[in-house]
C-alpha cells in the first residue's frame, strides 16, 4: 500500500458562515399558516400537529413545524386505556422531551430561574422541521407573536442580555422572554410568579413553551382535564400562533 503526503491545496479552510432563513418562504418571518386535516385526524394527529407555508394541497406544500403538548401526567388527551388513565398521548410527549432534553427520565421542567422560577407539569412544544435548518438555529433571531383573547405577546430569547451560555445536560438553552430580537422589553422578560415563557434549545430545534406564563399574559391555555380529545392542546396553541400572525 502507497502512501502521499498532503498537499497545501488538499486543505480546505474556511471561516465563512452559512445563515439562510429556515423558512420555505424565503421570507425570516412566516405570517400565515396552514395545517393538513388529513395529518391532524389520522393516528400522528393525536401526538402533534404539522403546520405549513400554504394549503397542504399545494405542490410547493412544505412541513415548516410540529406543534405538540407534553403533559407529565397524562392530562389534557385521551387514555389509550380507559382503565390507566396516565398513560396518553401528552404522557408519551412529556416523556420523549423529557428524554430529549433533560436526559434524565426523572426530572421534571423548570422555566425561569433565581426567585422567579417555576416547574411545570406540562408545556408546549414547537419542532422546526430538520429540513428548515443546517447546523441550528440562530438566537436572536427567534421571533413569536402569540394572540388570545387578554391581548397579543411577542417573544423572543434572551440571549442578548445572558453573560453565559446554559446548558441542560448536553443541551445548549436559553429562556424565552417578553421582547423581540434576543432582547427583552423590560427587566427579564419573566411573568411575575410564573417564570419565563420557556426554553429556547437552537442546537435541536426546539422551543418549550410556559403554558402558565402564556396563561397568565393573554389568557391562553390548555384543556387539563383528562379525557380531552386527542390534539385540542395542539389547536389551542395554532390558534394563538395564526391570531399572532409573525413567527
Amino acid at each position: 500500500m502507497g502512501f502521499k503526503r498532503l498537499d497545501a491545496e488538499d486543505f480546505v479552510v474556511s471561516a465563512d458562515s452559512v445563515q439562510s432563513v429556515a423558512w420555505s418562504t424565503g421570507a425570516p418571518t412566516l405570517t400565515e399558516f396552514y395545517t393538513s386535516s388529513i395529518q391532524a385526524a389520522g393516528s400522528p394527529g393525536n401526538y402533534y400537529l404539522s403546520i405549513y407555508q400554504t394549503s397542504s394541497l399545494d405542490s410547493t406544500a412544505a412541513i415548516q413545524f410540529d406543534i405538540t403538548y407534553g403533559n407529565l401526567n397524562g392530562s389534557g388527551s385521551t387514555a389509550y386505556n380507559p382503565g390507566l388513565v396516565q398513560y396518553t398521548p401528552s404522557s408519551t410527549v412529556y416523556g420523549q422531551y423529557r428524554s430529549l432534553v433533560l436526559e434524565d427520565e426523572n426530572s421534571t421542567f423548570t422555566f425561569g430561574d433565581g426567585t422567579n422560577l417555576i416547574t411545570s407539569s406540562d408545556f408546549w412544544a414547537l419542532s422546526i422541521e430538520r429540513a428548515r435548518y443546517k447546523e441550528k438555529l440562530f438566537p436572536g433571531t427567534f421571533n413569536l407573536n402569540l394572540s388570545g383573547s387578554n391581548g397579543l405577546i411577542q417573544l423572543t430569547d434572551n440571549s442578548n442580555d445572558v453573560l453565559t451560555q446554559t446548558f441542560i445536560g448536553t443541551t445548549r438553552v436559553l429562556q424565552i422572554v417578553s421582547g423581540s430580537n434576543g432582547s427583552a422589553y423590560t427587566s427579564t422578560g419573566y411573568v411575575t410568579n410564573s417564570g419565563s415563557y420557556g426554553l429556547f434549545l437552537p442546537d435541536i430545534g426546539t422551543i418549550l413553551l410556559n403554558p402558565y406564563a402564556i396563561s397568565q399574559s393573554i389568557d391562553v391555555g390548555p384543556n387539563r382535564n383528562s379525557g380531552v380529545a386527542n390534539g385540542t392542546n395542539q389547536a389551542t396553541l395554532y390558534d394563538a400562533i395564526v391570531d399572532g400572525a409573525s413567527f
